[in-house]
């Protein structure tokens, strides 16, 4: 056998250790972006371990189909299926559900990026990282709070008794109420559907979904 034949039958491990290396770089971004930025707030272990498998998957999917000719409309139609993955069980809030797309994006980002490109594939990670940290910062916006509540005091839901309606709910939930809503009344149990507004203290996130809703009754 000649040297020649001898050398291309050497495996090439520059493909593998390419992926290992992206991977590795891939997966510390996705961790700033969950744990650092995502938990600390959410404090929900179900939807760590959720973008972090779809991290993943997503990543490995696109990595290793990266000779398809049609890769690129294979990946926006791939992140187009996962973007609206509902969960049977319960429905993703809006927080999660934009997590989710930006998971989605930044494995896909990393995993068809050419070689030649890695400035700018670091420059738009860090991009990434630095946006949500500016937006989850509650240094540029407030973060506002809502919760529904079944009052049980509706003779003080007339506007002339608003100011005592506040500090019952006040003294009653403990939190730091801006404003409320009065929606439904039912006069018949003597009780009012009433959303509350409230800063967050601690730099705490709502664990509750906002939009959380009584069972409904005589379905």
């Amino acid at each position: 056998m000649e040297l020649s034949e001898f050398i291309e039958e050497i495996p090439d491990f520059a493909g593998p250790m390419e992926m290992l290396l992206r991977f590795l770089f891939n997966a510390a971004i996705v961790t700033i972006i969950i744990h650092l930025l995502y938990y600390p707030k959410s404090r929900r272990i179900d939807y760590y371990f959720t973008f972090m498998l779809i991290s993943v998957s997503i990543f490995f999917l696109i990595f290793l189909l990266g000779s398809v000719k049609l890769k690129i409309g294979f990946a926006l139609g791939l992140f187009a299926i996962f973007g609206i993955i509902r969960y049977r069980t319960e429905s993703m809030p809006v927080r999660e559900m934009t997590y989710l797309f930006v998971i989605i994006a930044v494995s896909v980002i990393n995993a068809l990026a050419g070689s030649d490109s890695y400035p700018e594939l670091i420059m738009a990670n860090a991009l990434f990282i630095l946006t949500i940290w500016i937006l989850e910062s509650n240094h540029w916006l407030k973060h506002i709070s809502e919760k529904l509540i079944l009052y049980d005091r509706i003779d003080l839901i007339k506007p002339e008794r608003h100011d005592e309606m506040m500090e019952d709910l006040k003294k009653r939930t403990g939190l730091d109420i801006k404003h409320f809503d009065v929606g439904a009344i039912d006069y018949l149990r003597d009780t009012a559907m009433v959303k509350i507004y409230y800063d967050l203290k601690n730099n705490e996130h709502n664990k509750i979904d906002s939009m959380l809703k009584f069972p409904k009754e005589n379905k």
